[in-house]
């Protein structure tokens, strides 16, 4: 990772905490920034950022601690997403709705333009961005 990527990760991931932007301006600034990708993990509570050359940066969610649930439950992540997508929620919101739901973690594939959601068990869950299919 560059210095210019590293500084616009951790204005996304700031912006993002306090919800003062959404997830399309995230990803927006991170294809601008050549981040390829990146990997929430709720049960480390960090993010992990990729560029195409392979490095990588870590940054600790900080948010409060939130207990994933057992079940995965596809359908409560969805509406977590569609929740997002119309405004009504922000990334702590959606965070907590998504632990709730099972969600350990999440994959954004920007270059695939789509968010793979994981449960305990293996369980997937895929939400391709708007337009992307």
């Amino acid at each position: 990772m560059n210095s210019e990527q590293e500084a616009v990760i951790q204005e996304c991931a700031a912006l993002s905490k306090t919800g003062q932007i959404g997830f399309g301006d995230v990803v927006g600034r991170l294809i601008n920034a050549g981040v390829e990708r990146y990997h929430a993990d709720y049960s480390r509570m960090e993010t992990t950022y990729y560029a195409p050359d392979g490095s990588s940066l870590v940054v600790t969610l900080n948010l409060e601690s939130m207990p994933i649930a057992n079940a995965f439950s596809a359908s409560q992540v969805e509406s977590a997403v569609r929740q997002s997508q119309r405004g009504e929620i922000k990334f702590p919101q959606f965070s907590k709705q998504a632990t709730a739901a099972g969600c350990v973690g999440y994959f954004v594939q920007m270059t695939g333009k789509c968010v793979q959601y994981f449960g305990r068990k293996g369980e997937i869950h895929t939400e391709w961005f708007p337009g992307a299919k």
